[in-house]
């Protein structure tokens, strides 16, 4: 934290400190503080203030009770969501994050896995329709500048459902899906098993979503072979039912691993302008695929 604390962060620390596994004496500890999101580590637990006007309502609550009821998978929730000074406000049991050296990434695909697999029809939560965040980056970037544009025409090349211009069409077998998963979703619990977290887009959709993020990092050259292998490994040795030969599986990820790959392009060069800086390798990877993915797909998709 800052050495001028918030009214917010005081009165998220207050509620860590109170809630079953905090520490009444612990010094918080920020995690997390970018895109209106602050997290905070109390003791044994996380506190979270979300986006405000986000994540409100019955949906989110949905998708806690949800991730309570499968603690085998998903790191269940410290208590119902709650609001302050016009946030919502959630608490979760601390896991340790991924760390840089040897990812997870087989026993990463194979907890994906078994949330794809998951009877989804004992759970009310709601369908996942879209990519809403691809959209909501592209109309965050500036006008004008050359990677903008880039990002702008790879975007428009989408199809129109993705794009939000369209209604969405139902997936072909729609299971359970994290809705936006990579590593820095998962933690290890004291035990040594994986938890997934960050339930805020869980729903009933198309499992090739959640393999995109990789798989867009994978085609723009960020991700190594070898990692995306192992994800795959891990993913289809659980019977992930994603998982299928390698033509018809891109085939199914060709459209989503765009988006994500447009989406983390679009973050990067907000990210970069923020900052008054000029686009690292990666990020220039990002901006390079997209120019790719228009390449590829011609004029406009409706």
């Amino acid at each position: 934290m800052s050495d001028a604390p918030s009214a917010l962060d005081a009165e998220l620390v207050a509620i860590g400190r109170a809630a079953p596994g905090g520490d009444p004496d612990a010094e918080p500890v920020t995690l997390y503080d970018r895109h209106g999101v602050l997290v905070l580590r109390v003791g044994g637990v996380v506190v979270k203030a979300h986006q405000a006007g986000r994540d409100t309502g019955p949906p989110l609550a949905a998708r806690m009770a949800a991730a309570a009821a499968l603690p085998e998978l998903l790191l269940p929730p410290v208590g119902p969501p709650r609001r302050v000074r016009d946030r919502v406000v959630t608490v979760w049991p601390y896991g340790e994050p991924v760390g840089p050296e040897d990812p997870p990434w087989e026993e990463g695909g194979r907890l994906l896995a078994r949330l794809h697999l998951t009877d989804h029809r004992r759970l009310t939560v709601p369908r996942w329709e879209r990519p809403v965040r691809a959209a909501r980056a592209v109309a965050r970037l500036s006008p004008d500048g050359a990677a903008e544009r880039v990002i702008r025409e790879a975007f428009a090349g989408l199809p129109a459902w993705v794009r939000g211009e369209a209604p969405a069409p139902p997936p072909p077998r729609p299971t359970l899906i994290h809705g936006d998963w990579h590593l820095g979703q998962l933690v290890r619990m004291p035990d040594g098993a994986w938890r997934m977290i960050d339930v805020e887009d869980l729903g009933i959709g198309d499992p090739a979503w959640d393999l995109a993020r990789p798989a867009a990092l994978f085609s723009a050259g960020v991700l190594p072979p070898e990692d995306w292998s192992r994800l795959l490994a891990g993913y289809a040795s659980a019977g992930g039912p994603a998982a299928t030969p390698e033509g018809e599986l891109w085939d199914r990820l060709d459209i989503p691993a765009q988006t994500l790959a447009i989406q983390i392009a679009a973050t990067c060069v907000i990210s970069a302008r923020s900052a008054g800086r000029p686009l690292d390798g990666f990020e220039d990877a990002l901006v390079d695929a997209c120019s790719r993915i228009s390449a590829t797909r011609g004029s406009p998709r409706t």
